[in-house]
């Protein structure tokens, strides 16, 4: 895309984020009668995530799957060349046997070298669906308020998830990438109630462990503003009948940050080689010019 394309594209999204400041809080009374809308989209910030790992919740509620205890766990800084390799724990009891046995021999690969490492949807220029998508390290997103959408831009790519400002999903909700999500203000959180996500690929993930899900999956997320005002956290459950035995609840936090919209396109990349023995970028055979 052109310097200049770039650059309109840019200019796009900033007079799109100025709007939705003036959008949610002239609609404030009518979308949240419990508190006020919390300021999660600007023109002059963006979220950063700070860590790229689900956080456990509060005491006595089910946690996010743990690594593998048995495996040696270690990041791209442990040596030049190295890529982080994340390995879950598949014999966690949580899992169903179909769900533990997919994991099983996600680690087995990387363990023996057939693949590379396990990594999620992303990689390979997908989208990282719901939750796995907030996981996404290194670059921000962004959030768009309207009355009637909240809209999840991520910088790379500009991938977009919709969130209906509605309190009843579709009659017939057809899975897909980020399902359906729907959702209201309440006590000054955006409350967002996400179903009609698909998992017929193996490329849809809850988190970086590849632990997959069913189409059943049901994720609510709860994003609020920490006191500090620079903190964004989100409190998330999964309830997922066909591949978990309990319901699991994580938490995850994102730190503002004053980053421009810049223009980071994913297939630009398609020769990545930590991730050349993953499912493959399509490319063209000859060059367009």
């Amino acid at each position: 895309m052109s310097t200049q394309s770039s650059h309109q594209l840019c200019a796009a999204l900033t007079v799109a984020l100025g709007l939705s400041v003036t959008a949610w809080t002239g609609q404030a009374s009518a979308q949240a009668p419990n508190g006020k809308i919390p300021e999660l989209g600007s023109s002059t910030f963006a979220w950063l995530i700070i860590r790229p790992e689900w956080l456990p919740p509060p005491a006595g509620l089910r946690g996010p799957i743990p690594s593998d205890p048995e495996q040696r766990q270690h990041m791209n800084q442990d040596g030049a060349g190295q890529v982080t390799v994340r390995l879950g724990n598949w014999r966690d009891p949580v899992l169903k046997p179909w769900a533990a046995e997919q994991m099983r021999i996600s680690n087995e690969e990387v363990i023996s070298g057939k693949r590379g490492l396990p990594f999620s949807a992303q990689a390979t220029c997908y989208p990282g669906g719901v939750p796995g998508q907030l996981l996404y390290p290194a670059e921000p997103f962004y959030f768009i308020q309207t009355p009637k959408v909240v809209y999840m831009i991520w910088q790379r790519d500009h991938m977009v998830r919709r969130v209906y400002m509605t309190d009843k999903h579709s009659d017939n909700v057809k899975p897909s990438w980020f399902g359906e999500s729907i959702g209201h203000y309440e006590n000054g959180e955006l409350v967002v109630d996400t179903i009609g996500l698909q998992a017929k690929d193996k490329y849809s993930y809850i988190n970086n462990f590849r632990t997959p899900h069913s189409e059943k999956l049901h994720v609510t997320e709860r994003y609020k503003i920490l006191p500090n005002g620079n903190t964004l956290e989100a409190f998330i459950k999964l309830d997922d009948p066909d591949a978990f035995n309990e319901p699991l609840y994580m938490i995850k936090r994102w730190r503002k940050a004053g980053n421009p919209f810049l223009e980071t396109v994913c297939a630009e990349n398609n020769v990545d080689v930590f991730y050349t023995n993953l499912v493959p970028i399509p490319r063209a055979k000859k060059a367009d010019f």
